[in-house]
């Protein structure tokens, strides 16, 4: 028995191709590398169009952070107010912190305080683990990683939000009650989330290539607060007294995190006023905002490539 074996070959190349390399024949097709980063324009639409991602994620995280719990989502509330609860005794009652202000406007002044400075915080130690804390879904799914660290402060936004009725009931129940200058808490927070972000990107990018990053953070986060003024008027407590340069009270008070607590307690609390705020304190907070979103974006953005391999 005679086996005929059948001869193949392949259609024939473009002639116009024969001679060129493998890197001019991918351009000449409009092929790229697997995974590569985008420009940064493109980056931001793709981004965009994620955006139901981004909502849907952050709210099944924020569903899912107390899911455990017997009062579920109340843990939200239950855990700032008890922290400011202990911040009153030990700082009011026994520190004395808030002399200069009555008890009408310190306890607010407090409570609003904790909250706010929340907020940063949890912004800060969640963007930390956004990456790392995330490598099965990084490495299995493409879309533009900026989405987990967003998605996250967008989390922590939610729950302020939320916890916001008790802050207005403490703010109401001293005698500050509603007026046009509450308003003015919208564009602070808009300002505070956009820094967040900026500043969970940073820390995701650190924290993605240095794990114990998460473990420093917070010692860092409780130097930050005890330096920002949520148990304290920084003017009242440092301004004239001895050893305490003036640049020290101005250090302080333009740090973003005094900034932006200052701004909301101005706009709900009716004997916190102008005199206690730093000069062009609206100009610092949006610069803070831009200077943390932007560049924090395009600081997470350069770094886009490497999310996730090893």
């Amino acid at each position: 028995m005679t086996v005929t074996q059948e001869s193949t070959t392949s259609p024939p190349g473009n002639p116009e191709d024969a001679g060129l390399t493998p890197a001019e024949l991918a351009e000449k097709y409009g092929l790229t590398v697997s995974g590569a980063r985008p420009s940064l324009p493109e980056y931001v639409r793709q981004l965009w169009h994620r955006r139901h991602f981004i909502l849907t994620f952050s709210r099944s995280k924020l569903r899912a952070q107390y899911s455990q719990a017997k009062l579920g989502q109340l843990w939200q509330v239950v855990t700032p107010v008890l922290n400011a609860g202990v911040y009153y005794v030990i700082f009011g009652l026994i520190l004395q912190t808030g002399r200069g202000m009555a008890t009408e406007v310190y306890i607010p002044f407090l409570v609003t305080g904790v909250f706010v400075f929340t907020f940063t915080q949890s912004s800060a130690l969640s963007g930390v683990r956004a990456v790392s804390g995330n490598l099965g879904l990084v490495r299995a799914l493409h879309f533009p990683r900026a989405s987990l660290p967003i998605s996250l402060s967008l989390q922590q936004l939610q729950q302020l939000l939320f916890s916001m009725i008790v802050v207005l009931a403490f703010v109401v129940s001293f005698g500050s009650y509603p007026r046009l200058s509450w308003l003015l808490v919208i564009p602070a927070l808009v300002l505070q989330f956009v820094f967040n972000s900026g500043l969970a990107m940073v820390l995701a990018r650190l924290g993605s290539k240095t794990p114990d990053l998460a473990q420093l953070m917070p010692f860092v986060l409780r130097t930050w607060m005890y330096a920002s003024g949520v148990m304290f008027s920084i003017p009242l407590m440092l301004e004239g007294r001895k050893g305490v340069p003036g640049w020290v009270i101005d250090l302080l008070q333009w740090n973003p995190a005094a900034i932006y607590m200052d701004l909301i307690r101005f706009a709900l609390i009716d004997g916190y006023t102008s005199s206690n705020l730093p000069p062009h304190v609206w100009l610092a907070a949006a610069l803070w905002a831009v200077l943390l979103g932007a560049g924090g974006f395009v600081f997470f953005w350069k770094a886009e490539a490497k999310y996730g391999r090893g």
